[in-house]
């Protein structure tokens, strides 16, 4: 493990959120979507289930997708962290759960809005990638038809395709297929 449990669960959730309208549409729609979605990232605290919070988490979605896109501009990319964290009021405090026991960071009171909650925490987990020098691990899905996000945990950094599209198998097919092609034309 690279970063702390929570703090790989959130850029996992982050990658998942902005990746929802990437790939086969829109996938967050409705409220009976976002539930989902949040509960199989174990979000707790409030949750209104109005279409006002699903407006304000594809705001938020947009606005992660805009940090991606700016990673290898470490300046711009800091800016736009610095500015999520502003605008939630992420205020730090040490808890746990019954299903998460060990000590994780909650950056917003349970009490606040969900997309403000759900920021300050995507916001802090990205300022532990900047701060341990690794925002190239954000990428952007290298095969040519997809623009879904990642966050490469590999230990090498060399993770290259989404999760969302199977994009990976499909590249190194199209690579052992145009092999294939170019040796059948040396053998003729």
């Amino acid at each position: 493990m690279l970063f702390s449990h929570d703090t790989e669960l959130t850029l996992r959730a982050a990658c998942a959120l902005i990746n929802s309208d990437r790939v086969d549409g829109e996938q967050l729609g409705d409220q009976p979507a976002l539930d989902d979605y949040l509960d199989s990232y174990g979000w707790t605290g409030r949750r209104d289930r109005d279409d006002a919070e699903v407006s304000a988490v594809h705001t938020l979605r947009g606005r992660l997708g805009r940090i991606w896109a700016a990673a290898a501009d470490e300046e711009r990319a800091v800016g736009q962290i610095n500015a999520l964290l502003s605008d939630t009021r992420a205020a730090p405090w040490l808890t746990r759960h019954p299903e998460m026991p060990e000590w994780h960071l909650h950056l917003a009171s349970i009490h606040d809005p969900l997309a403000q909650r759900m920021g300050a925490e995507m916001a802090m987990s990205l300022a532990d990638l900047v701060r341990a020098g690794e925002l190239r691990r954000l990428k952007i899905c290298a095969a040519p038809d997809c623009d879904a996000v990642l966050i490469d945990l590999s230990r090498n950094r060399s993770r290259m395709f989404c999760d969302t599209g199977n994009c990976g198998n499909r590249q190194h097919v199209a690579a052992y297929r145009e092999r294939r092609s170019k040796e059948g034309a040396v053998d003729e």
